[in-house]
């Protein structure tokens, strides 16, 4: 079974989505010099503290970009082992991109979340291109080279 150009554009759309959202974690209001002096644990307990919103939206911001880091690679490495991606990967990212939708949509980017969720599942559920099939001369190889 061979990849289709959905399976391959898919974990890079899970990247750009990372990338986004680690980024809006530095450029949105924040106040990451409040929680490197106050330390890490101390900052996100101290609920009282007038930059707490900041400080929290600040850290979920980059633990949801790592977290689709971590998919996106797990999603390149099943399509490059395997040739097409688990079903569950696109599940996962309706499960994050629903409730999230429902709650902020649209201010929120986690519609995003839900159409590469449902172009995932869809691409899971899809028959793959088909192989190719083996010339006679053994390998199903790319066809040989007319250059001398």
């Amino acid at each position: 079974m061979t990849m289709t150009a959905l399976h391959r554009w898919i974990p890079r759309l899970i990247t750009a989505t990372a990338v986004l959202h680690v980024g809006l974690a530095f450029a949105q209001p924040h106040d990451w010099s409040g929680l490197m002096a106050d330390g890490f644990v101390g900052a996100n307990v101290d609920t009282g503290a007038a930059s707490y919103a900041l400080r929290e939206a600040s850290i979920w911001f980059m633990a949801a970009g790592l977290a689709l880091f971590a998919l996106a690679s797990l999603a390149r490495t099943a399509v490059r082992e395997t040739g097409r991606l688990p079903a569950q990967l696109g599940w996962y990212l309706l499960a994050m991109g629903v409730p999230l939708s429902l709650v902020y949509f649209p201010v929120a980017g986690s519609w995003a979340l839900v159409v590469i969720g449902v172009l995932s599942v869809y691409a899971a559920r899809s028959p793959s291109s088909p192989s190719p099939t083996p010339r006679a001369g053994g390998s199903a190889g790319p066809p040989p080279s007319t250059a001398r």
